[in-house]
């Protein structure tokens, strides 16, 4: 196996293994989607032509909740000076760990549209055009919060 195929195995077990990092997203997720709709009203109609924003919303907002971890568990034990050091070169070293992360956290909130959606009385070409959007969108957000991640990695809380 190569070097990026390990990083991204073990950043994987590790988003899955240290606190519930991949279930977090999507119990947010949940939690965004099931409040919206007492914040605004019953009225299906509503709720019907504001699920798609209220499904991307959500997951725009369960995705950032988890970035912070992306490089913070390398920093204190070590391993991201390992990784900036080796011969792979650092920019595929840090897309496989935006894989990673994303295979933990994002794919989770796509398949769980599907579920979300039937709670804001989407139909179902509604709901499969966010679930499509959402897997070719949620990458990108991986990789744009990647960049904030990697910035404020040294901050202390």
């Amino acid at each position: 196996m190569t070097a990026l195929g390990v990083l991204i195995r073990r950043d994987i077990r590790i988003a899955l293994r240290v606190g519930g990092g991949a279930l977090i997203g999507v119990l947010f997720f949940l939690t965004v989607v099931v409040l919206m709709p007492f914040a605004i009203g019953p009225d299906l109609a509503l709720l019907k032509r504001l699920g798609p924003a209220i499904l991307w919303l959500g997951a725009l907002l369960a995705s950032l909740l988890t970035l912070d971890r992306l490089f913070t568990a390398d920093h204190d034990d070590g391993s991201l000076d390992l990784i900036t050091m080796s011969r792979t070169p650092l920019e595929l070293s840090c897309a496989a760990k935006a894989l990673a992360h994303w295979i933990a956290a994002g794919l989770p909130l796509v398949i769980a549209t599907p579920i979300l959606g039937l709670l804001l009385n989407l139909d179902a070409n509604a709901t499969a055009a966010v679930a499509l959007t959402l897997l070719a969108g949620t990458p990108a957000l991986t990789f744009t919060g990647m960049i904030g991640a990697a910035l404020a990695v040294t901050l202390h809380r």
